[in-house]
């Protein structure tokens, strides 16, 4: 059954219900070490400006569920919601039943429901948490929602553990109010990604960092001289994002929770939809400061917060950086990966233009959509390539499930060292990503845009008996 199946199924609370019975992943009489309760909630995002929202216990960001590197853990989370949901615990190796994405045969939440969710967390890092049920044409349901929260797990060579900073602050980026947008033509010449199509796109009236848009809510205060250890994170359900904070830089210590190799420091950043960021920031430049999108319509949607020295007072400042590309690369060690993968896949992304009465395009992976194409077969304990050739004018945040990935080259460029659970991938580029199949379990593959995800883009690994 695919995600449109389960989700227009006039079954569905039945057949919900019935798979929470039979699980043993149902919510016993004992407590649980953390409650969640997706509810329907008011935020107010500026004076006057309220969205209607799913959130997790009423807020958002969601509460930060903050766990030990192999400590088991039980969490609850009750469904008030009116529909099917399921929560997904990002960038975790855990089994594919309490992964949370009904792809990988994670059960659903029935309306009114409790599911306990039992699993060891590792690896260590900065992780997240967020809805996986499918939206479709419903722009209130799924990553459009607030259903999202930071998972962070406390371990060894974590920046957390090192204790080299004075304040730690966690920063997540989301859109809100989404519409159906006709594509721009202008866009789709640009992308020399063939034909136009008369798909539409989906378009936003606000963004936030965290809960308010920029000028709303408390800054963020700081001191001269502190170091802050910033963790940013795109929660977005389709927007790519990039950051500045004038007069500051961002020394980069981990991608997607994992720590790089090189640890360098940019003026400018680059979060896809999923990735996360920990960065230092040495707070050495007194004034009043706008830490927002480098895209002035961006910041006049609200993405952005006010970065506050003690002392100072006035009109946030906000100067445009000087050009820079994003470069993966700089991250990683220019060596290229040791060892030779077991098997390489290559997967090619295209857009083919709607189906009949949607709105939206569809999408293929080596010509074939979600559910209908074929897993990709791995064996355990061996390592396998992925290839990703974007044929499309789109990028494209790649996401493994229940496993780690190190990126080896991107375009002609090898590399090493650099251990992700999302990549972006640009227009007509192609990356590749070698992973140890060592988490045997059914696992999604699927761009990370809930609009390209819902419409066909993903597809299966499965481990060989």
């Amino acid at each position: 059954m695919n995600r449109r199946q389960f989700m227009s199924s006039a079954a569905v609370l039945a057949a919900s219900t019935k798979l929470g019975a039979l699980s043993a992943f149902s919510a016993p009489g004992a407590k649980a070490d953390y409650s969640l309760r997706i509810q329907p909630t008011t935020l107010e995002i500026a004076p006057g400006i309220n969205i209607q929202t799913l959130a997790y216990n009423g807020e958002v960001p969601g509460p930060v569920l903050r766990l030990k590197e192999g400590v088991p853990v039980t969490i609850d989370v009750t469904n008030h919601g009116a529909s099917p949901d399921l929560t997904h615990w990002h960038g975790l190796a855990i089994d594919s039943i309490n992964d949370g994405a009904m792809e990988e045969g994670s059960p659903m939440i029935a309306a009114g429901g409790t599911q306990r969710y039992r699993f060891t967390p590792r690896p260590s890092g900065t992780r997240w948490y967020h809805t996986h049920a499918g939206a479709f044409e419903n722009l209130s349901a799924g990553t459009y929602s607030g259903q999202f929260g930071f998972l962070l797990v406390d371990g060894p060579g974590q920046p957390a553990s090192s204790g080299h900073f004075d304040q730690e602050i966690n920063l997540a980026i989301h859109h809100w109010e989404p519409s159906f947008v006709p594509m721009l033509d202008t866009m789709r010449a640009e992308s020399a990604n063939g034909p136009l199509t008369t798909g539409s796109d989906v378009g936003y009236k606000h963004a936030t960092v965290n809960a308010h848009k920029l000028g709303a809510g408390e800054p963020i205060r700081v001191k001269q001289g502190q170091r802050i250890l910033l963790r940013l994170l795109n929660a977005s359900a389709t927007e790519n994002v990039v950051l500045a904070l004038p007069g500051h830089r961002f020394q980069i210590l981990a991608m997607d929770g994992n720590p790089v190799p090189n640890s360098k420091s940019v003026e400018v950043l680059s979060l896809a939809v999923a990735e996360r960021v920990d960065a230092i920031v040495e707070m050495n430049q007194p004034g009043v400061w706008i830490l927002g999108s480098t895209l002035q319509a961006a910041r006049e949607m609200g993405l952005g917060v006010v970065v506050e020295y003690a002392g100072s007072h006035g009109t946030p400042v906000w100067k445009d950086p000087a050009p820079s590309d994003w470069d993966y690369s700089q991250f990683a060690n220019a060596s290229p990966v040791a060892g030779t993968p077991e098997e390489t896949f290559v997967l090619t992304f295209r857009d083919n233009g709607p189906q009949r009465g949607s709105k939206f395009d569809t999408w293929t992976i080596n010509n074939k959509s979600w559910p209908e194409i074929e897993p990709l077969i791995v064996q355990h304990g061996k390592r396998y390539r992925l290839v990703f050739r974007n044929g499309s004018g789109d990028q494209h945040p790649m996401h493994l499930h229940r496993h780690t990935f190190e990126v080896v080259s991107i375009g002609t460029q090898q590399m090493s060292g650099l251990k992700k659970d999302v990549i972006n991938v640009m227009p007509l580029e192609t990356v590749a990503v070698d992973f140890i199949a060592d988490n045997p379990g059914d696992t999604l593959l699927h761009c990370h845009q809930q609009l390209h995800m819902d419409y066909g883009f993903m597809t299966l690994l499965k481990y060989s008996a």
